[in-house]
């Protein structure tokens, strides 16, 4: 489960995760969907894309600390998304969570 503790929101319940190259090279290209409350979390990673993806995905960057550190609200397929300083992780999920959940920058986010 995915929990941001400073809102108290859900932004996922089942997680996978992207800790090797190959899952971090793979990441969602090919799936038709992101699952509802399922996110990806990517280890580590401070820059993602969205070539060969076919639907738009919320993309939030972590700190070391599991603070958000940018946002990517609803990026579309076929995007590079920049490279965001201090990131150590990626956690993305369906378009419009981040915005449902109230989740901001400084915000900290939790992994259970």
């Amino acid at each position: 489960m995915v929990i941001n503790l400073d809102k108290g929101t859900v932004l996922a319940k089942k997680l996978y995760i992207a800790d090797n190259f190959f899952y971090r090279l793979k990441g969602l290209i090919g799936t038709a969907d992101l699952e509802n409350d399922t996110g990806l979390l990517i280890i580590p990673c401070s820059s993602i894309h969205t070539f060969f993806m076919r639907y738009s995905i919320d993309v939030i960057f972590l700190d070391h600390q599991n603070r958000v550190c940018r946002i990517l609200h609803s990026l579309p397929p076929y995007r590079i998304g920049p490279i965001v300083k201090g990131a150590k992780k990626v956690l993305e999920l369906n378009a419009g969570v981040s915005l449902a959940t109230g989740t901001e920058i400084g915000d900290y986010i939790v992994f259970n």
